[in-house]
């Protein structure tokens, strides 16, 4: 047995060690090991993956259960709960606000802290690193939350209970809203941003945010050992050595959630806090930590403490933040233009939805940085989008390229002068549409050769299975409506369409001015090969084109000469993009945002168009 449990606690350990080290590990034979392993595989304990010529070894949940018996209840020793290591995306966040504040007479989050809400700095900071849903559980005056019910990605759940419950009866609320790992924050708690970020780019899923003591008097302690939780405790001489103070931010996985919640659901004191379930479920399962030395933070559990917040706090935290964020920019821009950051001397934000564009002076000339937003990772291939901007750019369609990170999306270009961003409004104009449509048919005539292909059916394939992956539905006569769509796709292919360079996102906005008769189209995230009546058709959309607006547009690109095939394929393309992007709303919207009646505008085009192409 006890050569069993030790490879077992290897293959939980290192789950790519060779059999043969096995062997030499546990100082028996690998013929030996080569048995026991064959037996628990067919025990189903354990199975193997095959990577090129390595093979790898990985527990079943019988396996970590039998380890769970056998080493974690006698010998004190630890079980790694996820063996297949690396960092794995949050999207999800709760937010513990049911506490009792008579004291301070409304939940601490709706404080105003500086000139925001606390709870929107909340919601702000999560957005832009990437939460897409929100779980706000609240218990005193629930009322009060009113003018965030409807805000886009938060949901609420109540703990009626909270006057005779600690925090685990309020964490527990969330179990059936809750369907993956999420960050876990305290409502009343003031802290810097990057706190934020790093315990959500912690390598492991499982972690507590720790600081050196502050000296509040209500501390949370914490003992670490072998670089993993060990002891939480308020009464600081239940431990050995002090190696912080947790401070109410953490990463949960959803499966210590479940653990937490199976120990809960046994429970007989409802007075018990999260932080305890949370080290009940670390005395076997390795939980980590980040610790910050320098983070401003505070609570709010008091007028006092809130008057010190306001006073204070607050103050250092923006100064601390912005210094922070001011290092980064220059940073960037002393990487991509081989500079001191010394030499970066200005910097402004510069549009974008989340401030992710700044104009940035450095050696007496201006230049642009885009920082991508969080979570774009996954919808954008920066490589692909590298490749396209260096073809738009040497065709003198965009701005000069200096810089491009094709890891971190981080890009730096040339400012354009004398800058000005269309909109739905000024793309109606006659002047403007002159100029998008002639650069549009300098792309699409250029010859420029983009290396990947924006094929929309293949997206529609892939939008509907992410769309069955986070458990959301589409509208009800969808079936009917994709099989109308399915029929316009055999016409489509039958007319054996070239495929140019396009930009495929030519919203009036990627349209920026420079001077009269300039005019430069932005951001290639989605460039590649297309039809290039997709971009014409995408662009009458996006600017609410009446049908002259669109003839006029239409007659400045094809020069008096537009042929009945070319309206075809635009009236076609307009169809397959507001097919395309109902069920992109949708996927978005199941996974907590709101669009409002985006996704079912776009739907119902999509229906009026097949009406119109079909004559009905």
């Amino acid at each position: 047995m006890q050569h069993v449990l030790n490879i077992l606690e290897i293959i939980n350990k290192e789950p790519q060690m060779s059999q043969k080290k096995i062997a030499e590990r546990c100082d028996i034979s690998v013929g030996k090991v080569n048995y026991i392993m064959n037996d628990l595989t067919d025990k189903e304990m354990i199975y193997s993956k095959k990577s090129g010529k390595r093979m790898s070894y990985y527990l079943h949940e019988k396996g970590i259960a039998l380890l769970q018996k056998e080493l974690a209840a006698f010998q004190g020793k630890k079980i790694r709960m996820h063996q297949q290591q690396g960092h794995k995306k949050v999207t999800q966040a709760v937010i513990l606000a049911a506490g009792n504040r008579k004291e301070i007479g409304k939940p601490s989050c709706l404080l105003e802290v500086g000139e925001q809400i606390l709870l929107d700095r909340h919601l702000d900071v999560l957005q832009n690193n990437g939460i897409e849903k929100v779980v706000i559980v609240t218990g005193y005056q629930p009322e009060a939350f009113e003018n965030w019910v409807n805000h886009s990605g938060v949901h609420f759940t109540e703990n009626h209970k909270y006057k005779w419950t600690g925090s685990m009866a309020s964490l527990a609320c969330v179990s059936e809203l809750i369907t993956d790992d999420f960050l876990l924050i305290e409502d009343d708690i003031v802290i810097e941003e990057r706190a934020i970020s790093q315990v959500l780019q912690y390598p492991e899923r499982d972690c507590v945010l720790i600081t050196s003591e502050s000296g509040s008097g209500d501390e949370a302690f914490v003992e670490i050992q072998n670089g993993h939780l060990y002891k939480i405790s308020k009464d600081i001489h239940q431990l050995n050595r002090i190696d912080g103070e947790m401070i109410g931010v953490s990463k949960i996985s959803y499966d210590v959630f479940s653990k937490m919640l199976e120990t809960f659901r046994h429970n007989k004191n409802s007075y018990v806090n999260y932080e305890y379930l949370l080290l009940d479920v670390a005395r076997t399962y390795d939980i980590g930590y980040v610790k910050l030395q320098s983070v401003v933070w505070a609570e709010i559990d008091t007028n006092e403490q809130y008057e010190h917040v306001q006073n204070k706090v607050y103050h250092q935290l923006k100064r601390k933040e912005a210094e922070f964020k001011e290092k980064q920019i220059k940073r960037h821009v002393a990487e991509a233009l081989q500079i001191s950051p010394e030499e970066v001397t200005d910097i402004q934000p510069f549009g974008g939805m989340t401030n992710t564009n700044f104009k940035v002076r450095a050696l007496e000339k201006e230049y642009v940085l885009r920082i991508p937003g969080s979570g774009t990772e996954e919808m954008i291939s920066r490589h692909d989008e590298m490749v396209n901007s260096n073809v738009a750019s040497e065709l003198g369609i965009d701005a000069a390229l200096l810089y491009f990170n094709e890891e971190t999306g981080v890009k730096v270009a040339e400012l354009i002068p004398n800058a000005e961003t269309l909109n739905p409004k000024t793309a109606k104009r006659s002047d403007n549409m002159q100029l998008t449509a002639a650069v549009l048919k300098q792309l699409h005539t250029s010859g420029a050769v983009m290396h990947n292909t924006f094929n929309v059916f293949e997206k529609m394939a892939h939008y509907e299975g992410l769309l069955q992956k986070v458990n959301g539905r589409n509208f009800d006569d969808y079936e009917e409506v994709k099989h109308a769509v399915m029929k316009l796709k055999a016409m489509y292919e039958e007319m054996n369409v070239t495929l140019t360079a396009c930009h495929n996102d030519t919203v009036p906005e990627n349209f920026v001015k420079s001077g009269e008769e300039k005019i430069y189209l932005i951001d290639w995230e989605y460039g590649g090969m297309n039809d290039p009546m997709w971009d014409l058709a995408a662009h009458s959309l996006e600017c609410d084109f009446s049908q002259e607006e669109e003839e006029l547009f239409l007659d400045y690109y094809f020069n008096g000469n537009v042929e009945e095939e070319h309206k075809t394929r635009i009236l076609m393309n307009k169809i397959f993009q507001d097919f395309l992007w109902s069920i992109w709303t949708n996927i978005k919207e199941a996974k907590g945002s709101d669009f409002g009646t985006y996704g079912i505008d776009r739907y119902n085009r999509a229906k009026k168009h097949i009406q119109i192409f079909y004559g009905a």
